[in-house]
């Protein structure tokens, strides 16, 4: 086939790029917006029109042949210049970035901090559309096809590229009434037994660890969202372990006090994570920049109001 009756364009290109770089069709649909069907339909059309194999398939997974490989190293930042000639074009020579972002978040961060510095990005870029799933499950952005996710605690060892937003932290805390009820702990051990209420994403014998120490605490109730352990935890239902988002503004209130001070607060670092994509698009890359000035004065719930 000549060069000349090809016809593959550049949704196929862009296409092509986007699978490599997520690894399923069905993260590439769901970054794409588009159905499965389509974007397998693009790759198969892509592959007709080059006469070359560019994934080998097996067993619901797909893998990049070399012709793929070597495709995509000339045409990404081709494709790239490509994209930030037709958007300056396109706003009349203003740089206005376009397009769509997939942010995810956990529920409780998101709703009480994170919603009011998206509301100031989407004004500063009125171009962009957002699209926010709000989840304290563990978000795969390979498999959702997610842009960039906020995630609470240690990183685990990945692929992905990271930027620090800011350090929290956990803590054990109860309500004065419960607390005066069944006193007031000295120690980790002092918990053994005692009423707590369980965050679903985290079995208690890692959420109630202090070092080595693991009390065998009584579960009353379990809950999958933040603010409900909270709130359940200042109604005196039993001890929560909560990070300082939560429950500082609680402690400052009044309604719940701080357990064991003595005992060193667990690190929950906040981090932005996105996928190691070259060159990283500018509305990623002006998403990121915003994260970064938004918590560069550190946590929202630790300023002076």
């Amino acid at each position: 086939m000549g060069p000349c009756t090809m016809r593959y364009d550049l949704d196929q290109l862009d296409t092509l790029l986007t699978v490599m770089e997520l690894g399923t069709v069905t993260a590439a649909a769901a970054r794409l917006n588009l159905s499965k069907s389509v974007v397998s339909k693009r790759i198969s059309d892509l592959e007709l029109e080059l006469d070359a194999a560019l994934f080998r398939r097996n067993a619901g997974r797909i893998v990049p042949t070399e012709a793929a490989h070597r495709l995509a190293d000339r045409i990404r930042p081709a494709l790239a210049d490509l994209r930030a000639a037709a958007e300056a074009a396109g706003s009349g020579g203003d740089q206005q970035i376009r397009g769509m972002l997939s942010i995810a978040a956990p529920v409780s961060f998101g709703t009480l901090y994170l919603s009011p510095i998206l509301a100031r990005f989407a004004a500063a870029h009125p171009g962009l559309t957002l699209r926010v799933d709000y989840d304290d499950r563990f978000i795969d952005l390979a498999r959702t096809g997610a842009d960039l996710a906020i995630r609470i605690g240690p990183l685990a060892d990945s692929a992905l590229m990271a930027r620090k937003l800011c350090e929290d932290s956990s803590m054990p805390c109860a309500a004065p009434d419960l607390l005066e009820r069944l006193g007031r702990p000295e120690t980790p051990q002092d918990l053994t037994g005692q009423p707590v209420i369980g965050y679903s994403h985290m079995p208690n014998a890692e959420l109630w660890r202090f070092g080595r120490v693991r009390p065998a605490v009584s579960e009353v109730m379990t809950i999958n969202n933040g603010e409900a352990i909270r709130d359940l935890a200042i109604a005196g239902v039993g001890f929560a372990m909560l990070p300082g988002f939560l429950a500082e503004p609680a402690f400052a209130e009044g309604t719940l006090e701080r357990l064991l001070p003595q005992t060193a607060n667990r690190p929950l670092p906040i981090h932005a994570v996105w996928p190691p994509v070259q060159p990283i698009p500018a509305k990623l890359r002006a998403l990121i920049d915003h994260l970064t000035k938004e918590f560069s004065a550190g946590a929202p719930w630790k300023r002076p109001t």
